[in-house]
């Protein structure tokens, strides 16, 4: 997953909460609850955590068709 590191508007350091903000999400807590449990405050850290989104996960499906697409063209 790809985590800004630092906010983009303070630079204060948000990459390492975010999986605990998902896994507290995940169990049942309400986002705003565990934004504050994390001691996120800015509007802006808080913006940066709640867009995130992986990505990853969407492209994956495109990247290994165009990886077997390729094997095709080699072989003929």
């Amino acid at each position: 997953m790809l985590v800004p590191v630092r906010c983009f508007s303070c630079g204060s350091v948000i990459g390492d909460k975010y999986e605990k903000f998902r896994d507290l999400v995940q169990g049942g807590m309400k986002e705003d609850e565990a934004l504050d449990k994390l001691e996120i405050k800015r509007y802006c850290c808080r913006r940066m955590v709640l867009s995130n989104f992986n990505v990853m996960d969407q492209l994956i499906p495109y990247a290994e068709s165009v990886y077997r697409l390729k094997l095709q063209q080699e072989e003929d």
